[in-house]
C-alpha cells in the first residue's frame, strides 16, 4: 500500500499559508495546519481540507520556540507516521527605517523569520523522510532593497543564506531545500495598514501591472514539493511578476 505523504505548513491559518495548505490538501497530502494565535481560522482551514476528502489537523506552535517546534514535528510524525514536506511560511514584517529601528524590532523580526526557520531545520533533519522537501519563505524585498524594510530584509536575507547551507548539510538524505521569495501578493499581510491609493500604486509596479494571487505562490510550492522539482536544490525562486 502506498504511504500517504505528510506536509507541515507553518503560519497556515490565513493568507499565503492557507492557500498552500489547501493546495497540498487537494493534492493528497495529509496537512498539518500550524498556527500560533488564530485557532478558529486554523480549524476552518482543516475543515475545508476535510470537506474535500483530505486529511488535516491543526497544531498550535510558536516557531520562535524550539520546544514548540519539536512538539509540532513529533506530534505530526506520531499522527501521520512521518513527515515529507515542510513549508516554513510563518513570518512577520514591520515598516520602519533602519535609523528608527531598535532592539525590540530586531528581536521581533529575527525571532520569527530567522530563529523560526533554524528551529524548523533542526527538527526537519531528524524527522523528514528520504526524498522530502523543505520550502522556506523570503521576500522579493531582498532583491529590491526596499527602503523602510531594512531589518526585515536582513532577516529574510539570512533565510536565503541558510537555505544554501542547509541544502549542503543534508547531503546523502535526498532532501531538497529551497526558498520562495514572493513579490506583492493579495494577502491579509499586504493589505494591513495601507491606503487605497498605496495599494493602487503598488499594484502597478510589476510589468504585469497587477498584484499576485496567493494561489500563484501555492502553485510554486506544489511544484517544489513534487518529483518534477527533484533537481532544484539550494535555490531562491523569486515569484514576483518581474518586479525584480
Amino acid at each position: 500500500m502506498k504511504t500517504q505523504k505528510t506536509a507541515i505548513v507553518t503560519g497556515a491559518s490565513r493568507g499565503i499559508g492557507k492557500a498552500i495548505a489547501l493546495k497540498l490538501g487537494q493534492e493528497g497530502y495529509a496537512v498539518v495546519v500550524n498556527y500560533v494565535s488564530s485557532e478558529q481560522d486554523a480549524l476552518s482551514v482543516v475543515q475545508e481540507i476535510k470537506g474535500n476528502n483530505g486529511q488535516a489537523i491543526a497544531i498550535k506552535a510558536n516557531v520562535a520556540s524550539f520546544p514548540d517546534m519539536e512538539r509540532l514535528f513529533a506530534e505530526t510524525a506520531a499522527t501521520f507516521g512521518g513527515i515529507d514536506i515542510v513549508v516554513n511560511n510563518a513570518g512577520v514584517s514591520k515598516v520602519k527605517t533602519m535609523i528608527e529601528s531598535d532592539d525590540e524590532l530586531f528581536d521581533y523580526l529575527f525571532n520569527v523569520n530567522v530563529r523560526g526557520t533554524l528551529h524548523s531545520f533542526k527538527c526537519a533533519a531528524k524527522y523528514v523522510r528520504n526524498g522530502g522537501r523543505i520550502i522556506n519563505f523570503s521576500s522579493t524585498a531582498v532583491a529590491t532593497a526596499t527602503p523602510n524594510l531594512g531589518v526585515y530584509i536582513g532577516a529574510k536575507a539570512a533565510v536565503e543564506a541558510f537555505t544554501k547551507v542547509f541544502a549542503k548539510e543534508l547531503r546523502g538524505k535526498n532532501i531538497t531545500v529551497n526558498t520562495i521569495a514572493p513579490g506583492l501578493i493579495k494577502s491579509e499581510m499586504f493589505f494591513e495598514g495601507k491606503t487605497a491609493e498605496q495599494i493602487q500604486h503598488m499594484s502597478t509596479l510589476s510589468p504585469l501591472e497587477r498584484l499576485g494571487e496567493v494561489s500563484e505562490i501555492a502553485n510554486v510550492v506544489s511544484f517544489l514539493a513534487s518529483q518534477e522539482a527533484s533537481w532544484v536544490n539550494g535555490q531562491t525562486i523569486r515569484v514576483n511578476g518581474g518586479i525584480a
